[in-house]
């Protein structure tokens, strides 16, 4: 049984090194220590979701997509997957060396019910490598249009929750900035956006606005909290999608609305489908 204070007595000490939130000789230092209650945070998020999958049917699928070194993945393995005898997480990267170090640790930790996958988007929805269906779709730290690409898959797979944790949202203020001139003339909501650094943070929201009303309009029930304590990122948003089957009545005549009233109809078809 692991002694060292804030680790839990069946995650793996051996894990937590190679994820450096310990140090080679197995200590905490405040850094890491931080790092864990961040691990410990995200995880009390996502805990009941999985309990309420496995309360329905026992074979529970997680997909990590954009999975980049899986931390995610391997700490939900750890503290949930392991200590059962069924269930699969399947980490989705485009990025083949991230993936063969991925299977190395697997390997090497006996994690046994993970799968590392070299695919895209495309790929993945389609690949006879994964299930026709997913229970909890996740992307932590997502880049860019690498989170939609998550949503995406999600909604194929009729994924029973999303968690998604978005960052470096550029494309929708890209779209926002070349357009600005255009939208001077159309409406007084682009003073919203005409400083660079409005521009940035504005088109960041939208973006997440966009996403929800997304979820919404396919029958999730969407639910945007702040991941307290996510220090070493600015990036914090936590947005977890439940499917309820209903589709919000309203949420693809918003986003219709939104992206003609803000002169992005462009992003039309990253939004709505």
């Amino acid at each position: 049984m692991n002694t060292i204070p804030d680790i839990k007595p069946e995650q793996s000490v051996e894990l937590l090194k190679e994820l450096h939130i310990l140090t080679r000789d197995g200590k905490l230092n405040q850094d890491s220590r931080r790092k864990l209650k961040q691990v410990y945070h995200l995880f009390h998020f996502i805990e009941p979701l999985l309990n309420e999958v496995i309360g329905s049917q026992p074979n529970l699928t997680l997909a990590d997509h954009g999975a980049g070194k899986s931390y995610l993945g391997f700490i939900l393995y750890d503290l949930f997957f392991k200590a059962r005898s069924t269930g699969h997480i399947y980490g989705i990267e485009t990025r083949e060396a991230l993936v063969e170090k991925s299977r190395e640790l697997a390997h090497k930790l006996n994690f046994a019910r993970m799968s590392f996958l070299n695919l895209s988007v495309e790929e993945s929805i389609h690949s006879p490598l994964l299930p026709e269906r997913i229970d909890v779709v996740t992307a932590l730290h997502a880049c860019n249009t690498a989170t939609d690409d998550a949503i995406r898959f999600a909604l194929h797979k009729q994924a029973r929750f999303v968690v998604l944790v978005p960052c470096c949202q550029a494309e929708v203020a890209s779209v926002l900035n070349k357009r600005k001139n255009q939208s001077f003339g159309l409406t007084p909501l682009s003073e919203i956006w005409r400083h660079p650094i409005h521009t940035r943070e504005f088109g960041s929201q939208l973006t997440n606005v966009l996403r929800c009303l997304l979820l919404e309009s396919h029958g999730y029930q969407v639910t945007v909290t702040e991941l307290v304590g996510w220090e070493h990122s600015m990036k914090n948003e936590l947005i977890i999608a439940r499917r309820q089957g209903a589709p919000r009545k309203n949420a693809r005549e918003r986003l219709e609305q939104i992206l003609r009233e803000l002169n992005l109809e462009e992003l039309r078809d990253r939004f709505i489908y």
